[in-house]
Order: C-alpha cells, then structure tokens, then sequence
C-alpha cells in the first residue's frame, strides 16, 4: 500500500487497520502469513479506485499485478506457492473478452512461480475487486519475529519508484510500461539464497516507514538511524523490496549473496531497546 507519512519518531494515533486487528486473538496473525505447520496461509485484496483506476491499466496488467502482491507473502516468507483460491467481483461493463485476459493473465502469473488456481468465488459488483488466498509450503519461513538488540535493519533493491508514478498517474501523465507500479519485482532468489542469514523479515508493501515500524512493534525493539531516509524512499508503498533484519556478524554474507544478483542492498537502521518509531499515517481508511 502506498503511504503518506513523515520521518518523525512517535506514531500518535492506531488506524484502523491495526485497531481492527487487535481485535482479533489469534496467536497466528502478524507475520504476512499464517504458519500452520510446514503450510503458509496469506490473502491480500487489490480493489478498483483503492489500489488502481482501469483507465490505467489492462485487464492482464490487474490480474497480473493482484497476483504478484499476493505471491509476494509467500515469497516474503521463504515458502513456495502452490495453489491460489480467487474472489472476484465483476462490474455490469465488464466484457467476456475482458474477463477472459483477466484470468488468462492470473493463471499464467500464477504459474510462473509453480503455483495454480484451485478455486475462488465471483459475484457482481458496482467495481472490479480481487481477492487472492494463496496456500504455499516452507521448510523453514522467513518470520517477523526473531529481531535482537543490535541487529541491522537493511531493505534490497531501489525504492520510490512506485509512489513516483502513481502521483504520475494521478495527474493524468503516462507511465512507462515496465514501471514497479504495474510490475512488482518479488525477490524470491535472495531470500531464498539469504534465508540462513537473516533473523526476520517481511516485505515492503506498506512504505519503508511504516513497515519498519511493524517490524519493531512485533519485536518489542525501537531503532537508531544509520543514513537518512528521504519520504520519496520511505513513504513509497507498494514496492515489494524486502525489509530484512540482520546481525551484524552475518551481514557480509547478506552483502556478498545480494551482489552475486546484482541487487542494492541498503542497511539503514540499528535495532535498538527504545520506542523510535517513523511517523506514518496509514491512508487505508480516511
């Protein structure tokens, strides 16, 4: 999710997204997906004028991308997908030609991470809205939990792009077709190259600031900036880069596996006991 937030240090008030969650009680919830076993349940909803207009993109480009966001939990958490479950809710003006892209494009994307359609439901709708569970396996998932005093908080690739061309977007300019906003970019190969190096992780869906104070919140721990980050980098939701935690006798390796993929990877903070936190307005809810 694309965020509007400022570099600050205390966050004032609970949206409502983590209002209704602490509502809930289940010692499952938190991480991006539930683990049960050696099995990761995750979902994730990508609705029309929430998280994207149809005047800017194609039927295969939603499909596409409500996939990837979806895939991007399992792959967040070290697991392979295998089977999706697709709700999907259909307008009156939406085609048979449409709709045929539309699946066409979330299976294919589906199937070129392994992972295949099993089911789902549709309904009618005033808009278009996907709902996507997916059911991946893991060995051994790449949690939230498990950060320590003095380890370093770091994020892999480049991040702003996406809040770049959504306020592009806004404005009725055009974006190129290969933009992070149309095409997330999962790091499925590091994470599963690093996975015995990093002590947690999850990826960044929400804005660098706000998921680095998830991840400090889960943990108990607050942090000590290493370099600044700018709000074009923090506050830019929706680029599926991961937030990992490190130690810091274990990073040059981290360094050294993110290099054989050619990949940035940018510590930034140190994990420290105190309450620091980014400032961060959630813009779920008004």
């Amino acid at each position: 999710m694309l965020q509007f937030c400022q570099n600050k240090q205390k966050v004032v008030l609970v949206d409502k997204e983590s209002f209704l969650i602490d509502q809930l009680h289940s010692d499952l919830i938190g991480d991006d997906g539930a683990v049960i076993g050696e099995m990761v349940y995750s979902m994730d909803a990508f609705h029309e004028d929430v998280h994207f207009k149809r005047a800017w993109m194609r039927p295969a480009q939603i499909a596409r991308k409500a996939m990837l966001i979806n895939l991007s939990d399992a792959v967040a958490m070290n697991a392979d997908p295998l089977y999706a479950l697709v709700t999907v809710s259909l307008p009156r003006d939406f085609s048979q030609k449409e709709i045929a892209e539309l699946t066409r494009s979330l299976e294919e994307t589906a199937a070129s991470y392994g992972c295949s359609i099993i089911g789902g439901d549709t309904v009618g709708g005033e808009k278009l809205h996907l709902s996507i569970t997916i059911i991946s396996r893991s060995d051994n998932p790449l949690l939230r939990s498990g950060l320590q005093e003095g380890d370093l908080l770091a994020f892999t690739g480049y991040l702003g792009e996406s809040k770049r061309d959504l306020d592009r977007l806004l404005k009725g300019e055009k974006i190129p077709e290969d933009s992070r906003f149309y095409e997330p970019i999962l790091r499925r190969e590091f994470v599963a190259k690093a996975r015995s190096y990093l002590r947690s992780g999850m990826d960044i869906s929400d804005g660098l600031y706000c998921d680095s104070n998830k991840i400090l919140d889960y943990n108990h721990l607050g942090f000590e900036p290493l370099v600044e980050i700018d709000e074009t980098i923090g506050m830019s939701g929706e680029e599926y880069e991961m937030l990992v935690g490190v130690a810091p006798e274990q990073l040059e390796r981290v360094k050294e596996i993110a290099v054989e993929l050619n990949l940035p990877l940018t510590p930034f903070a140190k994990v420290v006991k105190n309450s620091r936190r980014y400032h961060c307005r959630s813009h779920h809810f008004d």
